[in-house]
């Protein structure tokens, strides 16, 4: 028998010091792999998972990581891109730097990581990439407009690089949860502006109250592994009833009556004629 077919499958798993990267990374442990976690500090990771330091805003920390990981393993199987943050605003209160900051994140990071070990999965002929999206990024949640153009960036991102790599035999998805129960922080803009106040808090509070409330992160897990494993993975997994209904109402609401229910959803004025 080949000797490569001995080894484990290797998985890094980017922002698996909580939540959602936390869980994959113990969970592809269960199935088999070795698996790698990061973080900024490169500690705090699941029984089982190797950390490395990762900051995905650096070139330097990008490439330092991934020379890490195949000095350990000296291969790469499964790539789950799911460091990211999150920003709750609305988007005449965030600045520019603010939104490039955060895009820095969301979008580059994953473009970035990508970009570094694509070369290591296209030499293979093999490989998998995940990337964790969210429902904001087929739908603009009022207060997370910016938070929501980075995933929608990243969506469309993720469309066009599984086209340009399938021929190497690297298949490419991308998961997209409705509320769960992970604990996700978020920042607000250094500068907010009093009009946005009521508005800002009630969508605080119905977001806060989703999460709090919502289905069991063990069902994103799941969905992030399938894409990962799968002989045949599809490009959209999304997790989570509310998923669900927003890409049907996305795709068959007139205009005017998804408006209608994103307003009721968010319980938000009706526009003013004054």
């Amino acid at each position: 028998m080949n000797q490569e077919f001995k080894q484990p499958p290797v998985a890094l798993v980017t922002g698996a010091s909580a939540g959602f990267g936390l869980a994959t990374a113990r969970k592809l442990a269960t199935r088999g792999f070795r698996v790698f976690g990061t973080s900024r500090s490169g500690a705090a990771g699941a029984p089982g998972v190797e950390m490395l330091a990762l900051d995905v805003d650096t070139d330097v920390s990008v490439r330092e990581c991934t020379a890490e990981l195949l000095r350990r393993a000296g291969r790469l199987d499964v790539v789950v891109n799911n460091a990211g943050r999150a920003m709750l605003g609305a988007c005449e209160e965030t600045s520019a730097d603010e939104a490039r900051a955060l895009f820095e994140t969301n979008v580059f990071g994953t473009m970035r990581f990508v970009s570094a070990v694509l070369p290591t999965l296209r030499g293979q002929r093999r490989g998998a990439i995940v990337n964790v999206g969210s429902i904001s990024g087929f739908m603009g949640v009022p207060f997370h407009g910016v938070y929501a153009a980075s995933k929608h960036a990243l969506a469309g991102y993720t469309e066009a690089l599984r086209l340009e790599v399938e021929v190497f035999g690297v298949s490419v998805s991308l998961v997209e949860p409705a509320a769960h129960r992970t604990g996700i922080q978020m920042t607000r803009p250094r500068a907010p502006l009093a009009p946005y106040d009521v508005g800002r808090e009630r969508v605080a509070a119905i977001i806060r109250a989703q999460i709090e409330g919502g289905d069991s992160p063990e069902r994103v897990v799941e969905a992030i592994v399938r894409a990962a494993t799968s002989s045949a993975p599809r490009l959209r997994y999304r997790v989570g009833r509310k998923a669900g209904v927003a890409a049907w109402a996305r795709r068959w609401l007139p205009e005017a009556a998804l408006a209608y229910v994103m307003r009721r959803e968010f319980q938000l004025p009706e526009r003013s004629h004054g």
